[in-house]
């Protein structure tokens, strides 16, 4: 990475907003050599990373030996001050804008002589790169890059961001208000191009306008949410992913800056390097190895705001939520506690209640387990099925919750906020003054494209191949979290919702049923002559 290399003498200040914030509040340095501005577990985590912290307070806190929403709803009731984040994971010591690259990737010019340009290196994992049609593409607009400058001019890029990548302000409304499934409409925002818009021009979409056609959206603050498609060569990644974001927008309708709260397990090493961390939208997209856009296409809904209140309370408690999950007191589990659910418990722990969907099918849930104990004789499969099919789709599936948050969002606007709303409903309610979703291609490269995320788990199961063999699944290696920092205050781990199930029913027989027949099953299958096995 650039920052293991990176002398402390070469950090200063960022070049750019940092979401909400004024770039003078931070200061750059690697997890490293933060020193005592950061917890343990997030020098740990960013030791050899580019990272921006805050040189003043207030700085973000946490309560200790509690839950983390419960945290963060009784530290919104105490009208406590806003903060900054704890770090920003900046990435890149430097930012160049306007950049023109050449068409085989060799050099860019700005606006005087042109300069050589090199990559950082692809990680070991990442199955996909930059190829020919990526420098097709790129170097027919200009580019805003992160990166650092070598000794000898030579500037090694990480983040390679296309600067049509913007909020159109002139792009013609699309009502969705008057549809009679507006949920329905929401999604077909999404797939109103082929392949999710994957290799489709950037469209900007107008959904909602407090005075329509007035368009005075520079500078105002926003609160926006980002929906990353499905993958094109990844089965474990068709549900997409789901972050909130918050930032102003600037004239232009540069989008780049925004702040993007990124949850991520921390217990596995990403084959693309994703660290859990809010940063810039541009880092967050397009970044070499860790960009979603190098994956599959994303569209990001802005509500622009008249107050920059909400999005701030928003951003203080995701600050605080953040220390916690570092620290390991929130677990980051992919069927009860993933990018969505932590995203939308945020929301409704700071007075915004985003209905729930209900899970996908209870009575499927428990049938999963004795099905699962017999084709795979694994508890933990049993387990994980199991949550998957019981869990709020609102919380599950990334794509329920963009539609749920943008249909509140037209309705917190249009209706006003009811009795039962809480502080950030009634906030959205009355600073909202509109809504414009932005649908972004995925960048070219050596990855197949990908498409729009599944909206259920029967789209879902739908996506997957029919033989398991033919899965599509890149194995990581575990990122064991040091024992000496754990902290002695962490609460366990909440009981996970399978446990009763499945004791119940191996009290009543019929897990051991299924598992003693799953085992006699494979022994026949594996004592069957070769040439009958079809």
């Amino acid at each position: 990475m650039i920052g293991a290399a990176m002398p402390e003498s070469r950090l200063s200040l960022p070049d750019a907003p940092v979401g909400p914030y004024d770039a003078s509040g931070f200061r750059l340095a690697t997890g490293a050599t933060a020193g005592e501005t950061l917890i343990p577990a997030a020098r740990f985590l960013f030791a050899s990373e580019t990272i921006a912290v805050p040189v003043a307070g207030p700085h973000a806190g946490f309560a200790r030996g509690t839950d983390p929403f419960a945290d963060i709803a009784a530290w919104a009731a105490t009208g406590a001050p806003l903060t900054r984040p704890p770090l920003v994971w900046i990435a890149s010591p430097e930012r160049k804008t306007g950049a023109g690259i050449a068409a085989d990737g060799k050099s860019f010019g700005e606006s005087g002589p042109r300069a050589p340009l090199a990559l950082v290196p692809r990680i070991a994992l990442n199955r996909s790169w930059v190829d020919a049609s990526t420098f097709a593409y790129l170097s027919r607009r200009t580019v805003t890059m992160r990166g650092e400058t070598k000794p000898g001019g030579e500037f090694v890029a990480r983040t390679l961001w296309p600067e049509d990548w913007r909020l159109d302000e002139g792009a013609p409304a699309v009502r969705l208000s008057g549809s009679p499934t507006p949920r329905l409409a929401i999604r077909g925002l999404l797939r109103s191009a082929p392949r999710g818009g994957a290799d489709s021009p950037p469209e900007t979409h107008p959904v909602w306008e407090r005075q329509p056609g007035r368009r005075d959206w520079a500078g105002r603050p926003v609160l926006a949410f980002v929906l990353d498609g499905a993958q094109g060569d990844d089965d474990e990644a068709w549900g997409g992913h789901f972050a909130l974001a918050t930032g102003r927008i600037p004239a232009g309708g540069r989008l780049s800056d925004l702040l993007v709260a990124n949850f991520y397990t921390l217990d596995t090493e990403s084959e693309k390097g994703i660290l859990p961390a809010p940063a810039p939208l541009d880092n967050y997209l397009a970044d070499l190895n860790s960009g979603q856009a190098w994956y599959r296409p994303s569209y990001v809904m802005l509500a622009i705001l008249g107050d920059e209140r909400a999005p701030a309370l928003v951003q203080g408690a995701l600050n605080r939520l953040y220390l916690q999950f570092w620290r390991h007191q929130l677990e980051y589990r992919h069927s009860t506690m993933n990018c969505a659910a932590i995203s939308v418990d945020v929301l409704r722990a700071l007075g915004w209640a985003l209905p729930p969907r209900g899970p996908s099918g209870p009575a499927r849930a428990w049938l999963s387990i004795p099905a699962k104990m017999f084709a795979e004789g694994r508890l933990a499969a049993a387990r994980t099925a199991f949550e998957y099919l019981s869990e709020d789709r609102t919380r599950l599936m990334p794509s329920a919750a963009f539609e749920e948050a943008v249909f509140g969002l037209m309705q917190l606007g249009e209706k006003g906020a009811g009795p039962a709303d809480g502080a950030l409903a009634r906030m959205l309610a009355d600073d909202l003054v509109a809504l414009a979703g932005v649908r972004l291609p995925q960048l070219p490269s050596s990855r197949p494209f990908g498409t729009w995320p599944a909206a259920n788990p029967r789209e879902y199961l739908g996506a997957l191949p029919t033989d398991p063999s033919d899965l599509k699944v890149v194995p990581v290696p575990p990122r064991p979290f040091p024992p000496e920092l754990r902290d002695a205050d962490l609460l366990p781990a909440p009981a996970r919702r399978s446990t009763w199930p499945i004791a119940i029913l191996t009290l009543v027989g019929i897990v051991p049923i299924a598992w003693l027949a799953g085992v006699a099953w494979r022994a026949l299958l594996r004592a069957r002559p070769q040439g009958l096995v079809r």
